[in-house]
Protein backbone atom coordinates (compact mmCIF):
# COMPACT_ATOMS: atom_id res chain seq x y z
CA UNK A 1 0.00 0.00 0.00
CA UNK A 2 1.29 3.50 -0.88
CA UNK A 3 2.09 6.08 1.77
CA UNK A 4 -0.64 8.45 2.90
CA UNK A 5 -1.68 11.20 0.53
CA UNK A 6 -1.19 14.82 1.60
CA UNK A 7 -2.28 18.26 0.46
CA UNK A 8 0.07 19.96 -1.97
CA UNK A 9 0.04 23.17 0.07
CA UNK A 10 -1.86 25.03 2.76
CA UNK A 11 -4.06 26.84 0.22
CA UNK A 12 -5.26 23.49 -1.10
CA UNK A 13 -6.24 22.42 2.41
CA UNK A 14 -8.03 25.70 3.16
CA UNK A 15 -10.00 25.61 -0.09
CA UNK A 16 -10.92 21.94 0.38
CA UNK A 17 -11.96 22.53 4.01
CA UNK A 18 -13.99 25.60 3.05
CA UNK A 19 -15.55 23.53 0.27
CA UNK A 20 -16.49 20.88 2.82
CA UNK A 21 -18.03 23.47 5.12
CA UNK A 22 -19.79 25.46 2.39
CA UNK A 23 -22.76 23.47 1.17
CA UNK A 24 -26.51 23.50 0.84
CA UNK A 25 -26.73 24.60 4.45
CA UNK A 26 -25.06 27.94 3.68
CA UNK A 27 -27.06 28.83 0.59
CA UNK A 28 -30.33 27.01 1.23
CA UNK A 29 -30.82 26.56 4.97
CA UNK A 30 -28.96 29.56 6.45
CA UNK A 31 -31.06 32.28 4.75
CA UNK A 32 -34.25 30.45 5.70
CA UNK A 33 -33.19 30.10 9.35
CA UNK A 34 -32.18 33.77 9.46
CA UNK A 35 -35.53 34.73 7.95
CA UNK A 36 -37.45 32.63 10.44
CA UNK A 37 -35.61 34.09 13.43
CA UNK A 38 -35.73 37.81 12.74
CA UNK A 39 -32.60 38.63 10.74
CA UNK A 40 -29.75 40.68 12.22
CA UNK A 41 -30.21 39.64 15.85
CA UNK A 42 -29.99 35.99 14.88
CA UNK A 43 -26.82 36.65 12.87
CA UNK A 44 -25.15 38.26 15.90
CA UNK A 45 -26.02 35.23 18.04
CA UNK A 46 -24.84 32.93 15.23
CA UNK A 47 -21.46 34.73 15.11
CA UNK A 48 -21.09 34.34 18.86
CA UNK A 49 -21.76 30.61 18.51
CA UNK A 50 -19.20 30.33 15.71
CA UNK A 51 -16.59 31.79 18.07
CA UNK A 52 -17.63 29.80 21.17
CA UNK A 53 -18.38 26.45 19.52
CA UNK A 54 -17.59 26.35 15.81
CA UNK A 55 -13.97 27.48 15.79
CA UNK A 56 -12.94 25.57 18.98
CA UNK A 57 -14.42 22.28 17.65
CA UNK A 58 -12.89 22.94 14.23
CA UNK A 59 -9.48 23.34 15.88
CA UNK A 60 -10.15 20.13 17.78
CA UNK A 61 -10.96 18.09 14.68
CA UNK A 62 -8.06 19.42 12.61
CA UNK A 63 -5.68 18.74 15.50
CA UNK A 64 -6.90 15.16 15.99
CA UNK A 65 -6.55 14.43 12.27
CA UNK A 66 -3.15 16.08 11.81
CA UNK A 67 -1.61 14.53 14.91
CA UNK A 68 -2.82 10.99 14.20
CA UNK A 69 -2.54 11.02 10.37
CA UNK A 70 -5.48 8.60 10.39
CA UNK A 71 -9.17 8.33 9.54
CA UNK A 72 -11.72 9.21 12.30
CA UNK A 73 -11.83 5.67 13.74
CA UNK A 74 -8.06 5.26 13.78
CA UNK A 75 -7.59 8.82 15.03
CA UNK A 76 -9.72 8.30 18.14
CA UNK A 77 -8.05 4.94 18.75
CA UNK A 78 -4.69 6.75 18.53
CA UNK A 79 -5.62 8.97 21.48
CA UNK A 80 -7.22 6.25 23.59
CA UNK A 81 -6.10 5.94 27.18
CA UNK A 82 -7.18 3.23 29.57
CA UNK A 83 -9.95 0.73 28.92
CA UNK A 84 -12.63 3.14 27.72
CA UNK A 85 -12.69 2.88 23.89
CA UNK A 86 -12.72 6.09 21.88
CA UNK A 87 -13.10 4.47 18.46
CA UNK A 88 -16.96 4.32 18.62
CA UNK A 89 -16.93 8.12 18.26
CA UNK A 90 -15.06 7.67 14.99
CA UNK A 91 -17.37 4.89 13.80
CA UNK A 92 -20.35 7.15 14.52
CA UNK A 93 -18.76 9.93 12.47
CA UNK A 94 -18.16 7.64 9.49
CA UNK A 95 -21.69 6.24 9.68
CA UNK A 96 -23.11 9.74 9.98
CA UNK A 97 -21.21 10.87 6.87
CA UNK A 98 -22.48 7.84 4.93
CA UNK A 99 -26.07 8.51 5.98
CA UNK A 100 -25.90 12.23 5.18
CA UNK A 101 -24.33 11.70 1.75
CA UNK A 102 -26.97 9.11 0.85
CA UNK A 103 -29.70 11.77 0.88
CA UNK A 104 -27.46 14.79 0.25
CA UNK A 105 -26.68 13.41 -3.20
CA UNK A 106 -30.41 13.17 -3.91
CA UNK A 107 -30.90 16.84 -3.00
CA UNK A 108 -27.84 17.71 -5.09
CA UNK A 109 -29.53 15.85 -7.94
CA UNK A 110 -32.51 18.20 -7.58
CA UNK A 111 -30.11 21.12 -7.99
CA UNK A 112 -28.72 19.50 -11.17
CA UNK A 113 -32.25 19.18 -12.53
CA UNK A 114 -33.07 22.83 -11.82
CA UNK A 115 -29.78 23.96 -13.36
CA UNK A 116 -30.66 22.06 -16.52
CA UNK A 117 -34.12 23.67 -16.57
CA UNK A 118 -32.51 27.08 -16.07
CA UNK A 119 -30.71 26.83 -19.41
CA UNK A 120 -34.03 26.68 -21.25
CA UNK A 121 -35.63 29.16 -18.85
CA UNK A 122 -38.58 28.80 -16.48
CA UNK A 123 -41.86 29.55 -18.20
CA UNK A 124 -45.58 29.00 -17.69
CA UNK A 125 -47.98 30.04 -14.97
CA UNK A 126 -46.90 30.41 -11.34
CA UNK A 127 -48.72 27.19 -10.51
CA UNK A 128 -46.98 25.28 -13.32
CA UNK A 129 -43.52 26.49 -12.30
CA UNK A 130 -44.07 25.92 -8.58
CA UNK A 131 -45.23 22.35 -9.23
CA UNK A 132 -42.02 21.37 -11.08
CA UNK A 133 -40.56 20.16 -7.81
CA UNK A 134 -43.61 18.07 -6.97
CA UNK A 135 -43.36 16.37 -10.36
CA UNK A 136 -39.61 15.76 -9.89
CA UNK A 137 -40.11 14.35 -6.40
CA UNK A 138 -42.85 12.02 -7.66
CA UNK A 139 -40.73 10.61 -10.52
CA UNK A 140 -38.53 7.87 -9.01
CA UNK A 141 -36.45 7.06 -12.10
CA UNK A 142 -35.52 10.73 -12.57
CA UNK A 143 -34.47 11.10 -8.92
CA UNK A 144 -32.41 7.91 -9.10
CA UNK A 145 -30.80 9.05 -12.37
CA UNK A 146 -29.69 12.39 -10.92
CA UNK A 147 -28.59 10.69 -7.67
CA UNK A 148 -26.47 8.31 -9.77
CA UNK A 149 -24.96 11.18 -11.76
CA UNK A 150 -23.92 13.00 -8.58
CA UNK A 151 -22.40 9.92 -6.95
CA UNK A 152 -20.46 8.97 -10.10
CA UNK A 153 -19.14 12.53 -10.42
CA UNK A 154 -17.93 12.60 -6.81
CA UNK A 155 -16.39 9.14 -7.12
CA UNK A 156 -14.47 10.13 -10.27
CA UNK A 157 -13.04 13.20 -8.53
CA UNK A 158 -11.91 11.13 -5.54
CA UNK A 159 -10.26 8.53 -7.78
CA UNK A 160 -7.66 11.16 -8.71
CA UNK A 161 -6.46 11.19 -5.10
CA UNK A 162 -6.15 13.91 -2.48
CA UNK A 163 -3.83 16.33 -4.27
CA UNK A 164 -4.84 15.71 -7.89
CA UNK A 165 -8.50 15.03 -7.14
CA UNK A 166 -9.94 16.79 -4.09
CA UNK A 167 -7.42 19.65 -3.98
CA UNK A 168 -7.50 20.33 -7.72
CA UNK A 169 -11.30 20.24 -7.82
CA UNK A 170 -11.48 22.60 -4.83
CA UNK A 171 -9.08 25.05 -6.50
CA UNK A 172 -11.45 25.18 -9.48
CA UNK A 173 -14.87 24.95 -7.82
CA UNK A 174 -14.33 27.30 -4.85
CA UNK A 175 -13.00 30.32 -6.80
CA UNK A 176 -15.75 29.77 -9.38
CA UNK A 177 -18.31 29.65 -6.57
CA UNK A 178 -16.88 32.89 -5.18
CA UNK A 179 -17.10 34.62 -8.58
CA UNK A 180 -20.70 33.48 -9.11
CA UNK A 181 -21.63 34.65 -5.63
CA UNK A 182 -20.10 38.11 -6.18
CA UNK A 183 -21.84 38.43 -9.57
CA UNK A 184 -25.19 37.55 -8.00
CA UNK A 185 -24.65 39.99 -5.12
CA UNK A 186 -23.86 42.73 -7.65
CA UNK A 187 -27.09 41.89 -9.45
CA UNK A 188 -29.05 42.01 -6.20
CA UNK A 189 -27.65 45.50 -5.56
CA UNK A 190 -29.72 46.69 -8.52
CA UNK A 191 -33.00 45.39 -7.06
CA UNK A 192 -35.48 47.56 -5.16
CA UNK A 193 -35.48 45.11 -2.27
CA UNK A 194 -31.74 45.43 -1.49
CA UNK A 195 -32.27 48.25 1.03
CA UNK A 196 -34.87 46.23 2.93
CA UNK A 197 -32.69 43.12 2.73
CA UNK A 198 -29.65 44.93 4.12
CA UNK A 199 -31.70 46.37 6.97
CA UNK A 200 -33.17 42.96 7.72
CA UNK A 201 -29.75 41.27 7.82
CA UNK A 202 -27.93 43.94 9.82
CA UNK A 203 -30.53 45.49 12.12
CA UNK A 204 -30.69 43.48 15.38
CA UNK A 205 -34.33 43.20 16.39
CA UNK A 206 -34.00 41.16 19.58
CA UNK A 207 -37.76 41.21 20.15
CA UNK A 208 -37.99 38.34 17.66
CA UNK A 209 -35.35 36.24 19.42
CA UNK A 210 -36.61 33.31 21.49
CA UNK A 211 -34.96 30.50 23.40
CA UNK A 212 -35.44 28.36 20.32
CA UNK A 213 -33.58 30.96 18.26
CA UNK A 214 -30.58 30.72 20.58
CA UNK A 215 -30.44 26.95 20.28
CA UNK A 216 -31.01 27.04 16.53
CA UNK A 217 -28.14 29.49 16.10
CA UNK A 218 -25.93 27.16 18.11
CA UNK A 219 -26.91 24.13 16.08
CA UNK A 220 -26.55 25.97 12.77
CA UNK A 221 -23.10 27.30 13.68
CA UNK A 222 -21.95 23.76 14.39
CA UNK A 223 -23.53 22.00 11.42
CA UNK A 224 -22.58 24.59 8.80
CA UNK A 225 -18.87 23.92 9.43
CA UNK A 226 -19.22 20.16 8.67
CA UNK A 227 -18.34 19.24 12.25
CA UNK A 228 -19.19 16.03 14.06
CA UNK A 229 -19.04 13.77 10.98
CA UNK A 230 -15.30 13.17 10.69
CA UNK A 231 -14.79 15.36 7.60
CA UNK A 232 -12.41 17.84 9.20
CA UNK A 233 -10.56 15.05 11.01
CA UNK A 234 -10.05 13.32 7.67
CA UNK A 235 -8.92 16.51 5.92
CA UNK A 236 -6.68 17.33 8.88
CA UNK A 237 -5.03 13.93 8.53
CA UNK A 238 -3.74 14.95 5.09
CA UNK A 239 -1.85 17.90 6.57
CA UNK A 240 1.89 17.76 7.01
CA UNK A 241 4.58 20.10 8.25
CA UNK A 242 4.16 23.29 10.24
CA UNK A 243 0.58 24.49 9.81
CA UNK A 244 -1.00 27.06 12.13
CA UNK A 245 -4.16 25.17 13.10
CA UNK A 246 -5.78 28.10 14.90
CA UNK A 247 -5.23 30.48 12.00
CA UNK A 248 -6.50 27.88 9.52
CA UNK A 249 -9.64 27.25 11.59
CA UNK A 250 -10.38 30.97 11.83
CA UNK A 251 -9.89 31.38 8.08
CA UNK A 252 -12.18 28.44 7.27
CA UNK A 253 -14.91 29.62 9.65
CA UNK A 254 -14.64 33.23 8.43
CA UNK A 255 -14.97 32.36 4.74
CA UNK A 256 -17.80 29.92 5.48
CA UNK A 257 -19.71 32.57 7.44
CA UNK A 258 -19.06 35.24 4.80
CA UNK A 259 -20.46 33.01 2.07
CA UNK A 260 -23.58 32.31 4.12
CA UNK A 261 -24.10 36.06 4.67
CA UNK A 262 -23.55 36.85 0.98
CA UNK A 263 -26.06 34.13 0.08
CA UNK A 264 -28.55 36.07 2.18
CA UNK A 265 -27.69 39.21 0.20
CA UNK A 266 -28.51 37.30 -2.98
CA UNK A 267 -31.78 35.73 -1.87
CA UNK A 268 -33.43 38.36 0.37
CA UNK A 269 -33.37 41.26 -2.14
CA UNK A 270 -35.23 39.00 -4.57
CA UNK A 271 -37.67 38.05 -1.81
CA UNK A 272 -38.31 41.64 -0.68
CA UNK A 273 -38.52 42.96 -4.25
CA UNK A 274 -41.44 40.63 -4.84
CA UNK A 275 -43.27 41.34 -1.59
CA UNK A 276 -42.61 37.94 -0.02
CA UNK A 277 -41.95 37.14 3.62
CA UNK A 278 -38.27 36.46 4.51
CA UNK A 279 -39.43 33.38 6.42
CA UNK A 280 -40.83 31.81 3.24
CA UNK A 281 -39.40 28.45 4.27
CA UNK A 282 -37.11 25.71 2.92
CA UNK A 283 -39.23 25.40 -0.24
CA UNK A 284 -38.03 28.84 -1.31
CA UNK A 285 -35.20 27.61 -3.52
CA UNK A 286 -37.21 25.00 -5.45
CA UNK A 287 -40.72 26.45 -5.56
CA UNK A 288 -40.62 30.21 -5.06
CA UNK A 289 -37.36 31.41 -6.63
CA UNK A 290 -37.99 29.76 -10.04
CA UNK A 291 -41.31 31.64 -10.25
CA UNK A 292 -39.50 34.88 -9.47
CA UNK A 293 -36.71 34.12 -11.96
CA UNK A 294 -39.37 33.74 -14.67
CA UNK A 295 -40.66 37.26 -13.90
CA UNK A 296 -37.35 39.08 -13.43
CA UNK A 297 -35.51 40.99 -16.17
CA UNK A 298 -32.51 38.81 -16.97
CA UNK A 299 -33.95 36.09 -14.76
CA UNK A 300 -32.85 33.41 -17.23
CA UNK A 301 -29.15 34.22 -16.68
CA UNK A 302 -29.60 34.81 -12.94
CA UNK A 303 -31.21 31.39 -12.50
CA UNK A 304 -28.32 29.67 -14.30
CA UNK A 305 -25.75 31.45 -12.10
CA UNK A 306 -27.74 30.78 -8.94
CA UNK A 307 -28.24 27.05 -9.41
CA UNK A 308 -24.63 26.64 -10.62
CA UNK A 309 -23.53 28.34 -7.39
CA UNK A 310 -25.62 25.99 -5.26
CA UNK A 311 -24.43 22.95 -7.23
CA UNK A 312 -20.74 23.79 -6.76
CA UNK A 313 -21.31 24.26 -3.02
CA UNK A 314 -23.12 20.91 -2.80
CA UNK A 315 -20.48 18.98 -4.78
CA UNK A 316 -17.58 20.20 -2.64
CA UNK A 317 -19.40 19.05 0.49
CA UNK A 318 -20.30 15.70 -1.07
CA UNK A 319 -16.62 15.15 -1.88
CA UNK A 320 -15.64 15.49 1.78
CA UNK A 321 -18.44 13.21 2.96
CA UNK A 322 -17.39 10.37 0.67
CA UNK A 323 -13.73 10.92 1.51
CA UNK A 324 -14.48 10.21 5.19
CA UNK A 325 -15.77 6.74 4.31
CA UNK A 326 -12.99 6.10 1.77
CA UNK A 327 -10.26 7.08 4.23
CA UNK A 328 -11.79 4.74 6.82
CA UNK A 329 -11.79 1.73 4.48
CA UNK A 330 -8.27 2.43 3.18
CA UNK A 331 -6.78 2.81 6.68
CA UNK A 332 -8.71 0.13 8.52
CA UNK A 333 -8.97 -2.60 5.87
CA UNK A 334 -5.90 -1.78 3.75
CA UNK A 335 -7.90 -1.63 0.54
CA UNK A 336 -6.59 0.32 -2.42
CA UNK A 337 -8.09 3.79 -2.81
CA UNK A 338 -9.92 2.86 -6.02
CA UNK A 339 -11.44 -0.26 -4.44
CA UNK A 340 -12.50 1.70 -1.36
CA UNK A 341 -14.17 4.36 -3.52
CA UNK A 342 -16.05 1.76 -5.56
CA UNK A 343 -17.23 -0.10 -2.46
CA UNK A 344 -18.29 2.87 -0.36
CA UNK A 345 -19.65 4.80 -3.34
CA UNK A 346 -21.84 1.83 -4.24
CA UNK A 347 -23.03 1.34 -0.66
CA UNK A 348 -24.01 5.00 -0.38
CA UNK A 349 -25.65 4.94 -3.82
CA UNK A 350 -27.81 1.95 -2.83
CA UNK A 351 -28.73 3.58 0.49
CA UNK A 352 -29.57 6.80 -1.35
CA UNK A 353 -32.16 5.06 -3.50
CA UNK A 354 -34.35 4.88 -0.39
CA UNK A 355 -34.37 8.69 -0.29
CA UNK A 356 -34.66 9.06 -4.06
CA UNK A 357 -37.96 7.18 -4.16
CA UNK A 358 -40.21 9.54 -2.24
CA UNK A 359 -43.08 7.04 -2.02
CA UNK A 360 -40.96 4.74 0.17
CA UNK A 361 -41.41 5.66 3.81
CA UNK A 362 -41.83 4.42 7.35
CA UNK A 363 -45.09 5.40 8.99
CA UNK A 364 -45.67 8.02 6.32
CA UNK A 365 -42.27 9.68 6.89
CA UNK A 366 -39.96 9.56 3.82
CA UNK A 367 -36.53 7.98 4.27
CA UNK A 368 -34.86 11.29 3.37
CA UNK A 369 -36.51 12.97 6.36
CA UNK A 370 -35.72 10.00 8.61
CA UNK A 371 -32.02 9.99 7.66
CA UNK A 372 -31.81 13.77 8.04
CA UNK A 373 -33.43 13.65 11.48
CA UNK A 374 -31.19 10.85 12.77
CA UNK A 375 -27.96 12.35 11.46
CA UNK A 376 -28.56 16.07 12.05
CA UNK A 377 -30.44 15.94 15.34
CA UNK A 378 -28.75 13.03 17.10
CA UNK A 379 -25.52 11.80 15.52
CA UNK A 380 -23.88 15.16 14.76
CA UNK A 381 -24.34 16.69 18.24
CA UNK A 382 -23.19 13.46 19.90
CA UNK A 383 -20.21 13.20 17.55
CA UNK A 384 -19.21 16.77 18.28
CA UNK A 385 -19.66 16.26 22.01
CA UNK A 386 -17.55 13.09 21.99
CA UNK A 387 -14.83 14.81 19.96
CA UNK A 388 -14.74 17.76 22.32
CA UNK A 389 -14.54 15.55 25.41
CA UNK A 390 -11.69 13.44 24.02
CA UNK A 391 -9.73 16.52 23.01
CA UNK A 392 -10.41 18.28 26.30
CA UNK A 393 -9.74 15.49 28.76
CA UNK A 394 -7.64 12.81 27.05
CA UNK A 395 -4.98 15.07 25.56
CA UNK A 396 -2.71 17.06 27.85
CA UNK A 397 -2.33 20.83 27.54
CA UNK A 398 1.37 20.30 26.87
CA UNK A 399 0.56 18.19 23.80
CA UNK A 400 -1.98 20.70 22.56
CA UNK A 401 0.27 23.69 23.11
CA UNK A 402 3.12 21.92 21.29
CA UNK A 403 0.97 21.68 18.16
CA UNK A 404 -1.32 24.70 18.46
CA UNK A 405 0.78 27.14 20.48
CA UNK A 406 0.22 28.82 23.83
CA UNK A 407 -0.62 32.37 22.81
CA UNK A 408 -3.47 33.97 24.78
CA UNK A 409 -5.93 33.55 21.88
CA UNK A 410 -5.10 29.84 21.68
CA UNK A 411 -5.59 29.40 25.42
CA UNK A 412 -8.99 31.11 25.20
CA UNK A 413 -10.10 28.90 22.30
CA UNK A 414 -8.82 25.76 24.05
CA UNK A 415 -10.76 26.79 27.17
CA UNK A 416 -13.87 27.15 25.02
CA UNK A 417 -13.22 23.72 23.48
CA UNK A 418 -12.82 22.15 26.92
CA UNK A 419 -15.70 23.71 28.81
CA UNK A 420 -18.01 25.94 26.74
CA UNK A 421 -18.45 23.88 23.55
CA UNK A 422 -19.22 20.53 25.27
CA UNK A 423 -21.78 22.17 27.56
CA UNK A 424 -23.55 23.95 24.72
CA UNK A 425 -23.50 20.86 22.49
CA UNK A 426 -25.04 18.85 25.33
CA UNK A 427 -27.80 21.47 25.57
CA UNK A 428 -28.45 21.17 21.82
CA UNK A 429 -28.66 17.38 22.04
CA UNK A 430 -30.99 17.45 25.05
CA UNK A 431 -33.20 19.90 23.22
CA UNK A 432 -33.34 17.67 20.14
CA UNK A 433 -34.48 14.66 22.16
CA UNK A 434 -37.08 16.78 23.95
CA UNK A 435 -35.46 17.02 27.38
CA UNK A 436 -34.69 20.73 27.22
Amino acid sequence: MSSRDHWGNKLGFILAAVGSAVGLGNIWKFPYVVGKNGGGAFILIYLACIILVGIPILITEIYIGKKSQLNPVGAFRFFQKGKVPFSPIGYAGVLCGVMILSYYSVITGWICHYLMLSFRGFSGTETEISTIFDHLNATPWLNVAWHTFVMVTVMLILMKGVMKGIEKASKILMPTLGILLIVLVCYSLTLDGMKDAWHFLTYPDFSKVTGGSLLEALGTSFFTLSLGMGAMITYGSYLKGDVNITKSAVQIASVDTLIAFLAGLVIFPIVFSNGLEPSAGPGLIFKTLPVLFAKMPGGHIVSIAFFALVLFAAITSAISLLEVAVSFVVDEYKFSRIKAILIMGTVIWVLGILSAVSSWNIGGVPFLDIFDKISSCYMLPLGGLGTALVFAWAISNEQKYAEIGSKPINKILLFAAKYVAPLLLLVVFLREIGLF
